[in-house]
């Protein structure tokens, strides 16, 4: 199966953080990961997620936005940049480059007809890759890229 480069990094943090010894670490027994993007364009950004791909609002308040997969089983949020209930740490925006999300679907093709009868970009043309996964990419108006894809598994 093939990973993108966020779920090979969590997938070594993980098999990291579990194979220490502290019992304390061992304990916990659930972690979520919520991506989050700084960014002006939290409208647009709403606009874009949930009519082109159909991710729904989980909160949303003047300078944050919590979406989530249509399956509710993901999340992402945006937050405005140099907010000032924010640390420091979270106020430099996105600069639209060297990042990807991946959409992992059961149907790529019916989600690729959908996208392009609502007029969208498609960045990367529906193919068929060597390892066996079909996908195809856009892009969301932070110039995030995002693969769609139909993971094959692997004998």
């Amino acid at each position: 199966m093939k990973y993108s480069l966020i779920r090979l990094i969590l997938l070594l943090q993980a098999t990291d953080l579990f194979s220490q010894t502290d019992t304390s670490l061992k304990s916990i027994n659930k972690m979520k990961l919520n991506a989050g993007i700084v960014t002006a364009k939290l409208a647009e950004t709403k606009q874009f997620y949930t009519t082109v791909l159909n991710f729904g609002v989980t909160f949303e308040n003047e300078f944050y936005l919590l979406m989530h997969t249509p399956n509710k089983e993901s999340e992402i949020s945006f937050l405005l940049p140099n907010h000032p209930s924010q640390q420091p740490l979270f106020h430099k925006p996105f600069k639209g480059e060297g990042m990807y999300l991946t959409l992992e679907v059961d149907d790529v093709d019916t989600i690729y007809t959908e996208i392009k009868k609502k007029g969208i970009n498609i960045k990367i043309e529906i193919r068929n890759e060597p390892w066996g996964d079909r996908h195809f990419a856009i892009e969301d108006p932070n110039g995030i890229g995002i693969d769609i894809v139909k993971y094959t598994p692997h004998q």
